[in-house]
């Protein structure tokens, strides 16, 4: 009976794994089950080919520009962690040859420098955006810094386009596992339940 129960779970799981990679629910380090955004594939799929041309043109070294007119921006998932460019930053060139996913953050719009002034402007914008980001860093306690980066994004974006951020986002953004940003965020949502 053990075995036949194991069976079953084997091929349950197998099953799974094969539905997971042939809907592309899976990810770069193997399945990583349903989120929020599988939820909604016609949105998944106009994601996928925007991040998909984004990440060619920063392969191809093309330096862009966050547009500062709009309340957008680029998570750019490096090796082992990632790096948030907001509003009038630069992105591509020979910084982010190493970028293996990239996730647009609200109405995304990138634009080309035209002088080497705003190229210039761009690049200390990206520093801003780094330092900002590198302070969150510098508490030494997860809880804080998942709390701090959630923080940050609040003040920024709604809360529509904050919850469709997957929780490994913001943990790479400042060093945390994804279960302590679920953490906060979840304690988060209680308290605003509370108080409504």
């Amino acid at each position: 009976m053990d075995s036949e129960n194991k069976q079953r779970c084997q091929t349950a799981l197998y099953e799974e794994e094969v539905l997971a990679r042939s809907t592309g629910f899976a990810n770069s380090q193997g399945y990583g089950g349903m989120n929020q955004e599988s939820l909604n594939p016609r949105k998944d799929q106009i994601q996928d080919s925007q991040a998909s041309k984004i990440l060619a043109q920063l392969h191809d070294k093309q330096l862009l520009i966050v547009n500062s007119r709009r309340r957008n921006g680029l998570i750019l998932y490096k090796r082992h962690h990632a790096e948030f460019a907001g509003p009038g930053a630069a992105v591509g060139g020979v910084f982010d040859l190493d970028c293996q996913r990239v996730l647009p953050v609200g109405n995304l719009s990138l634009i080309t420098p035209e002088s080497p002034d705003e190229r210039q402007r761009a690049y200390l914008i990206r520093r801003q955006w780094i330092n900002l980001t590198k302070k969150i860093t510098e508490k030494s306690v997860p809880l804080e810094r998942a709390q701090m980066i959630l923080n940050q994004f609040d003040n920024y974006f709604d809360s529509e386009t904050i919850a469709q951020l997957p929780d490994e986002a913001f943990a790479l953004l400042v060093g945390v596992l994804p279960h302590t940003i679920g953490k906060v965020r979840n304690t988060a949502d209680r308290v605003d339940v509370i108080e409504t």
